[in-house]
């Protein structure tokens, strides 16, 4: 028997995650404050990032691995010159070396290379599991195991502003793909190494950050109907499948 209630109250939220919040964080704050049993999201956002996170809520949590098939769309910024453990400013700093002689067109020259179908070696830190434990916790025991390379799609990597050390981009990929590592691997190439400064997602298939609410506006609400008014409704869910 179809549970009204439950159907009623079952979608996608858009959520503008701030910096700080954890993707977990975010899922645990709409579940506890407005008593929704099942919430879950499509894609993990490393907690320095900001931008969209997808939120499925009731029996939208079905139609989570598909959701989170969609290609993505970010924003970004990368520091040459600086590399780090975790590929990103998170990381511990593992090596330094002098960017300014890096041009314009050094890294218009490079950028191309990571466009089109890549294999991508997924970072320590990062939630990819080997034997069924996530690389995260084995890399914050010290320890660094093999990685099989990822086949991932970069369809495009548009550099948007340059002021050596920093480097500022937009990326559209398919799942699944590393961003930082992107940055990593133009730093290599370019003989100075860098790190993910920071990231934002724009966009992730049809949803559009433009439409997420921030998690200063969730928490001003005051009950559930606050979360049904601003949800996708899981009959409109399809429109974005």
């Amino acid at each position: 028997m179809i549970d009204q209630k439950e159907l009623q109250e079952s979608g996608v939220l858009l959520v503008d995650k701030p910096t700080e919040w954890t993707s977990h964080d975010v899922v645990n704050f709409v579940r506890r404050r407005f008593g929704i049993s099942k919430v879950g999201h499509c894609g993990t956002l490393d907690p320095a990032a900001t931008g969209l996170l997808v939120l499925v809520l009731g029996k939208a949590t079905r139609l989570s691995d598909r959701l989170m098939g969609h290609d993505k769309r970010y924003a970004g910024t990368m520091r040459l010159g600086i590399e780090t453990a975790s590929q990103d400013r998170e990381g511990e700093v593992t090596a330094t070396k002098d960017a300014s002689h890096i041009t314009a067109a050094d890294i218009e020259r490079v950028v191309p290379h990571y466009v089109g179908e890549l294999e991508q070696i997924p970072p320590m830190v990062s939630a990819v599991k080997i034997n069924g434990k996530p690389l995260y916790k084995l890399a914050r025991k010290g320890q660094v195991v093999e990685r099989e390379a990822r086949k991932v799609t970069v369809y495009e990597f548009k550099i948007t502003n340059i002021a050596i050390p920093d480097v500022d981009f937009e990326v559209a990929t398919s799942k699944g793909t590393y961003v930082r590592t992107l940055c990593a691997d133009i730093g290599t190439e370019l003989g100075v190494g860098a790190h993910l400064l920071a990231l934002r997602r724009l966009n992730s298939g049809k949803f559009d950050v433009k439409n997420a609410v921030t998690m200063d506006t969730i928490k001003s609400w005051t009950g559930r109907e606050d979360v049904l008014n601003q949800m996708i409704p899981l009959i409109r869910i399809p429109e974005y499948l």
